[in-house]
C-alpha cells in the first residue's frame, strides 16, 4: 500500500496478490510496481538485442522482454540472457517448442497463450520445462487475438470475453500444479481495457502485467497510456507495467517511470516540477527544462526539482521540494534547498549550478546509505511524491 498518513487523499492502497519471481525481480505482493519494455530488433543479432536490453535498464527497466519466433532466435536467447542484466522473458506464440527451447536458455519468464500452444500434452511439456528452468510464465491476454469460440460467444473482444480467456489459461497452468504465473488482459481501447482489468483484479489474486497494447506513437500512446493504466494504478490495479509505443523501447522506460512518479508509486531519479511559463518568468522556463531534462538523465537517486519562473508560485512549489529555483527579474533568482530559500544566482549560471546541486544532493543521499535505486524490487520505497530522504 502506498500509504502517507499527512495527506490521507493521497494514499493508494493497493490490490492484494501472490508474488512471483522474474528472475531476481519480484512480482506482486507488496513489491515495487516493475517496470518492463521490448527490444525491437531481430532477436538472432546478439549484439543489437542486447544492446536494446543494455540501454534500457540503464533507463530503468527491471525486466526486457525479447520475441522469440523461431529456432535461430532461442538460439541467440542463450548469449543474450547471459549477459543481460536484468531479467529477460520470452515472447512465446503458437509454438510450443519455442517456449521450451527459451526456458532451457535460460528466460526468467515465458510469455505466452496455453490455450494456443497445442493440446494438454504440449502445455504440460511446456509446464514443465519452466519448472525445471526456474521460469515464471505470463498468459499474455490481448483483445486482438482472441480464441475463436469466445468471438463466436460474445460476438466481440469485450471485458467478459478476455476475462473467460485469461481464468481458462489460468486454469490450464493450475491443472499442471503450476502457480508461479502473472496474467495481463491488454487492449488497445482504453476503455474495454480498463474494464477487463478491473474484472480480472476481482477474479483471480495472480499478479498483474498492466498496458494499453499497440497504444500509437510517442505523444499519442504516452497519452493513453497514461490515462489508462494510470486510473488502474490509481485504483490499486497492477503489479507491473509495460508501455507500449512505436518509439524507442527506452522511451517506454521513461514513460512508465513519468506513470508510477506522478502517483507516488516509484521514486527513481529527477521529478522537475515546472512551469508553463507566461510574460511573468524571468527567464527562459521552457528551454531551462529542456536542458535540465537531458543534464539530469544520469541521476537515479529519488528527488525532485522545481523551476519555476516567477515568484507567484515559485516558494510554494519550493516547499515542497528537494531543490528549486524561481526567477525574480533583473537577471537573477532564488536557490532553494530543502524548501527554504539558500542563495540567489544569476540566469546565465543557473543550469550548471542546478546540477552540480543535484550532483551533490545525490551523493550525500548514497553516501547516507540510502540503497543503490538500480534494484528497485529490493530497495525503492513507494508514496514519496516530493521530499528526498534527507542526508545525514
Amino acid at each position: 500500500m502506498t500509504h502517507n498518513p499527512i495527506r490521507p487523499w493521497r494514499n493508494i492502497d493497493r490490490r492484494p496478490s501472490r508474488r512471483i519471481m522474474v528472475g531476481k525481480v519480484p512480482v506482486g505482493g507488496d513489491a515495487p510496481i516493475s517496470v518492463q519494455t521490448m527490444t525491437n530488433t531481430d532477436t538472432s543479432d546478439v549484439r543489437a538485442t542486447l544492446a536494446q536490453v543494455i540501454a534500457a535498464a540503464e533507463a530503468g527497466a527491471d525486466i526486457v522482454r525479447v520475441s522469440t519466433p523461431d529456432e535461430a532466435s532461442t538460439a541467440a536467447l542463450r548469449e543474450i540472457c547471459r549477459e543481460s542484466p536484468v531479467p529477460i522473458v520470452a515472447d512465446i506464440h503458437f509454438h510450443y517448442r519455442r517456449a521450451i527451447e527459451a526456458a532451457e536458455a535460460g528466460a526468467a519468464c515465458l510469455r505466452i497463450n496455453p490455450g494456443n500452444i497445442g493440446d494438454a500434452r504440449r502445455v504440460r511439456e511446456v509446464v514443465q520445462a519452466a519448472r525445471d528452468h526456474g521460469c515464471s510464465i505470463r498468459i499474455g491476454v490481448n483483445a486482438g487475438s482472441l480464441e475463436r469460440h469466445l468471438l463466436e460467444k460474445y460476438g466481440e473482444p469485450c471485458p467478459d470475453a478476455m476475462v473467460e480467456s485469461g481464468l481458462d489459461h489460468i486454469k490450464l497452468l493450475q491443472d499442471n500444479d503450476f502457480h508461479e504465473f502473472k496474467i495481463s488482459v491488454k487492449a488497445s481501447d482504453v476503455f474495454l481495457a480498463a474494464a477487463a482489468y478491473q474484472q480480472l483484479a476481482e477474479a483471480t489474486d495472480a499478479p498483474i502485467h498492466l498496458g494499453i497494447t499497440e497504444a500509437g506513437g510517442l505523444r499519442g500512446g504516452t497519452v493513453k497510456s497514461a490515462i489508462g493504466m494510470g486510473n488502474l494504478l490509481w485504483m490499486g490495479i497492477g503489479d507491473t507495467i509495460r508501455v507500449s509505443l512505436s518509439a524507442d523501447p527506452v522511451e517506454e522506460v521513461k514513460v512508465g517511470y513519468e506513470i508510477l512518479k506522478s502517483l507516488g508509486l516509484r521514486t527513481r531519479g529527477v521529478q522537475i516540477i515546472s512551469c508553463p511559463s507566461c510574460a511573468r518568468q524571468g527567464f527562459d522556463v521552457i528551454r531551462t527544462v529542456e536542458i535540465l531534462e537531458k543534464r539530469l538523465e544520469h541521476i537515479k537517486t529519488p528527488m525532485s526539482l522545481s523551476i519555476i519562473g516567477c515568484v507567484v508560485n515559485g516558494p510554494g512549489e519550493a516547499l515542497m521540494t528537494d531543490l528549486g529555483f524561481t526567477g525574480g527579474g533583473a537577471g537573477s533568482g532564488m536557490i532553494y534547498v530543502a524548501g527554504r530559500q539558500s542563495h540567489k544566482m544569476t540566469n546565465d549560471q543557473m543550469i550548471d549550478h542546478i546540477v552540480e546541486l543535484v550532483e551533490k544532493r545525490a551523493e550525500e543521499v548514497q553516501k547516507a546509505g540510502m540503497p543503490d535505486p538500480a534494484k528497485p524490487a529490493a530497495t525503492e520505497t513507494a508514496g514519496t511524491l516530493h521530499r528526498a530522504p534527507a542526508a545525514s
